[in-house]
């Protein structure tokens, strides 16, 4: 029979393996509910439980689909009857990142326990060391592409919020100063006072419905503190006992890092027009040859 140690050393390295070819079921596997996780994005208080814990890694998941990678170079286990921890060290970059750092690894430190009768991790701790710069130096890739993770993140806590009809965690990335330029007249909105009266009146559209928003074609582009994400709304209605609609339009927002956290200082959305009538197009549709 394999010695505690073996059988931990096992889960690890399957759940990198697992990670590695993105597989959330299998990330999944052997951690307990209420699993903390302190990660190298934000949040600072870390991410806590196994919902927010499966919500933390499809932003991880696309940056790895771009060439990434994400293996254990070295593993220690040290194990008790029903406690043990475990320190690694991995590569996770690019062969960009390589190439310009090939000594940087990511450090992991895992806490396990025994639960009806199998090891299970209770808590991650990743991070990288912190690099000094000059003011001349160029951000590393991994700082961007930890930064692109976050700001994906902060994308799909807002699908979350949209989704949850959940205005102040809907707001909460959005700068006091903001400039946004929405659908609607008048041509600018500014504030973050301004812009929550638009986006709850969204909400608010769908009664007792749902209204959802997502961006399928996000792109993201980082340069130290300041970044840029475009891509096409779909934002779908459904209200309670009617049928339910949707819209395409076009998005584009701009982010500054602020007291180490991202906050949306600039917005605009709009529908094509069409020309021979002047009148805004809300009845495209993203297609599969688009």
């Amino acid at each position: 029979m394999a010695t505690n140690e073996e059988q931990i050393r096992t889960l690890i390295e399957r759940w990198a393996a697992a990670v590695q070819r993105c597989d959330i079921a299998a990330v999944l596997q052997d951690h307990a509910e209420d699993i903390v996780m302190f990660d190298v994005p934000p949040p600072q208080q870390g991410v806590r439980g196994i919902d927010a814990y499966r919500d933390s890694w499809p932003p991880f998941f696309e940056w790895l689909a771009t060439g990434g990678v994400f293996e254990i170079e070295s593993l220690q286990v040290t194990a008790g009857d029903d406690v043990a921890f475990a320190y690694a060290l991995l590569r996770c970059g690019t062969e960009k990142s390589f190439a310009e750092d090939p000594d940087n690894r990511l450090r992991l430190t895992l806490g396990l326990r025994r639960q009806d009768g199998r090891w299970v991790v209770t808590h991650e701790h990743h991070s990288f060391p912190l690099v000094e710069t000059t003011p001349q130096d160029p951000a590393p890739d991994q700082d961007a592409a930890t930064a692109e993770q976050e700001l994906r993140r902060l994308h799909q806590d807002w699908f979350a919020a949209t989704a949850a009809n959940d205005l102040d965690r809907l707001m909460a990335p959005i700068a006091d100063d903001v400039v946004s330029y929405e659908h609607e007249q008048p041509l600018r909105y500014v504030g973050v006072d301004a812009v929550r009266v638009v986006c709850k009146a969204g909400l608010d559209a769908a009664g007792d419905g749902v209204v959802t928003w997502t961006v399928p074609d996000l792109t993201i582009v980082v340069d130290g503190d300041l970044a840029v994400a475009w891509g096409l709304n779909h934002v779908q209605l459904k209200p309670a006992g009617a049928a339910a609609a949707e819209s395409w339009s076009r998005g584009t927002r701009v982010f500054r890092r602020r007291g180490g956290e991202w906050r949306m200082v600039h917005q605009h959305v709009s529908y094509p027009y069409d020309p021979a009538t002047g009148n805004a197009r809300t009845d495209l549709h993203l297609s599969t040859a688009d």
